[in-house]
């Protein structure tokens, strides 16, 4: 084995393990949290579950993210299986799915948070294993709060679109709310079209890129203080 493809190997088993905690807890906080107000379908369906495999998406999970890893792209982008919430069966539907859509982002910045703390434990380690450790930890602090920072875009079908729609008077609310079946089109043009054709112009389009480094930075920096790891 070349000493790049060990490297290549060994970068991408530090990202896999924090991946997959990420999304499985994310998926199955909204899940549980639909559960305990009145909506039972991702529970019948065995989706509230620690069991990755019945969240990771192969393709948007696994494939997509190291393509882009080994490939060095300026951004790391992927998906788990969405839960799926019956939004008119929760007690007090608007009310509840801002709890339910929250939940998931809420769960990966206290995963954020439980990385930062666990960076102490590196001293009971050997040490050929704390580098490994460290930067698994490391990763895992940036993928929890990426996904937070994202998913909370007001912008249907993402979590902070769902929290919007439950927050905002219905003459913002509606039109926001219809904007859903659109949204993973409009997400997929801010994330790749634009970007593309920002760089073909010499202008800087990357517009998520602008929303979500600001917020991810400043989070990272207050979780490694709050953690004690500055």
């Amino acid at each position: 084995m070349s000493s790049q493809s060990g490297l290549m190997i060994y970068t991408a088993s530090t990202w896999v393990i924090p991946v997959i905690i990420a999304i499985t807890l994310h998926e199955a906080a909204h899940g549980f949290v639909a559960h305990q107000f009145g909506d039972d379908t991702a529970w019948r369906l065995g989706r509230v579950t620690l069991n990755p495999f019945k969240h990771v998406d192969l393709f948007g999970t696994i494939i997509l993210p190291a393509v882009l890893l080994l490939t060095r792209a300026p951004f790391l982008f992927g998906y788990a299986k969405p839960v799926p919430v019956n939004f008119r069966a929760l007690r007090n539907p608007r009310r509840d799915m801002v709890w339910v859509a929250a939940a998931g982002p809420a769960t990966n910045l206290l995963l954020a948070m439980a990385a930062g703390f666990m960076a102490h434990l590196v001293i009971f380690l050997p040490a050929n294993a704390d580098h490994w450790y460290l930067q698994n930890l490391q990763n895992a602090i940036d993928i929890n709060v990426v996904l937070a920072v994202f998913n909370m875009i007001p912008l249907p079908p993402l979590d902070g679109g769902r929290v919007a729609v439950g927050l905002l008077p219905n003459v913002f609310a509606l039109p926001l709310a219809r904007l859903e079946r659109y949204g993973m089109a409009i997400i997929i043009g801010l994330l790749f079209i634009l970007p593309i054709l920002g760089s073909n112009l010499g202008i800087d389009l990357n517009v998520l890129g602008w929303l979500i480094s600001g917020p991810t930075h400043t989070l990272i920096e207050l979780i490694i203080r709050l953690t004690g790891n500055s």
